[in-house]
């Protein structure tokens, strides 16, 4: 009997082994990375889309998130993603280097506020904006989420248009940018955001832009505490997923992570304003000002945006579509 017993037990344990070695068999691991650091929306973003697909798959998917450019730069992660080196990222606009129009997503004074914003990222300027994407870059685009909109941050106070003429500003090594900063009269000088600091102590540029969550967990407010809310831009990420990889995934699972990444999203649109607030409020408690610009500034930004949207008539097929589109689900005042 006694025999018997320990059979029984010695049998039950090597199936219980089996099958929590079948179970960890069984987890599909996915690698995303992104660029920025832990508590920026877009790491927030990644960590819930994990946290959601975890969930409603009860447990099959594990997404392995590597926040703050740890496997490399955008260019290089989003290579790797391309490639199927790893599964997943998360990124903006550097994407229009493999579709144009994927730049279109941080339109120049497009966008009244995050609710507008909103509309048509979840309607069809967000379809317009994507199409043919796939197909040229072997990525799916699952989402479209805020970082914030981008702010002057100075060490001048900016009273008027003219504060802007010949202003050296840092500006992202994107065209668009660029463009946008000539339309500005301002002087920009294109660069990688880790160099802001050194270029600031040194004297070489006066400023740059930013959401206000990148200005303070970056602490450009303790060099530059001036902080203009042009609202000039809305910056805009996704996540992306390899397209092959999505495309072997049962339908069922494709389902789950076309959920997640809406969940996530949405977490996104709803805390970004009151993040916003909360920078707002660490700005002026450390000395610094947040300063609206008069209703003369902000014409002039829009009219220098819309000077900028030439670029995008030059070399995005659609543009015109786009913008109208865009155009719709302003809010009827």
């Amino acid at each position: 009997m006694k025999k018997l017993l320990a059979l029984l037990l010695a049998f039950g344990l090597v199936m219980g082994m089996s099958a929590a070695s079948a179970s960890a068999a069984d987890k599909v691991i996915i690698k995303m990375a992104g660029m920025k650091p832990e508590g920026e929306p877009e790491t927030i973003g990644m960590h819930n889309f994990g946290k959601y697909l975890a969930e409603l798959s009860g447990g099959k998917y594990e997404v392995q998130v590597f926040p703050n450019s740890q496997l490399g730069k955008e260019d290089a992660y989003i290579a790797s993603t391309r490639k199927g080196i790893i599964q997943m990222c998360a990124t903006g606009t550097q994407t229009s280097a493999l579709h144009p129009a994927m730049a279109m997503l941080e339109t120049p004074m497009l966008f009244d506020d995050y609710a507008h914003a909103r509309r048509a990222m979840e309607g069809k300027t967000f379809e317009l904006i994507n199409k043919g994407f796939t197909e040229k870059s072997g990525l799916r685009t699952l989402n479209a989420f805020p970082l914030g909109f981008r702010h002057f941050y100075t060490k001048k106070v900016l009273k008027d248009v003219k504060d802007l003429d010949g202003l050296r500003m840092r500006v992202p090594n994107i065209p668009l940018y660029i463009n946008f900063a000539k339309e500005c009269g301002i002087s920009g000088q294109p660069m990688p955001f880790a160099e802001v600091h050194g270029a600031l102590d040194q004297g070489v540029i006066d400023g740059g832009d930013s959401p206000l969550a990148d200005i303070v967990t970056q602490k450009m407010h303790e060099l530059c505490p001036i902080i203009t809310m042009s609202g000039h831009i809305l910056v805009i990420h996704s996540l992306y997923i390899n397209e092959k990889f999505y495309q072997s995934l049962p339908e069922q699972d494709k389902k789950w992570v076309n959920e997640a990444a809406m969940r996530a999203a949405d977490d996104l649109w709803k805390m970004v304003a009151d993040m916003e607030e909360k920078a707002k409020a660490k700005i002026i408690a450390e000395k610094g000002s947040v300063n609206m610009p008069s209703p003369e500034f902000h014409k002039f930004m829009q009219e220098a945006g819309k000077r900028s949207w030439k670029l995008f008539y030059d070399t995005v097929p659609n543009a015109k579509e786009i913008l109208e589109s865009a155009e719709a689900y302003r809010a009827v005042k």
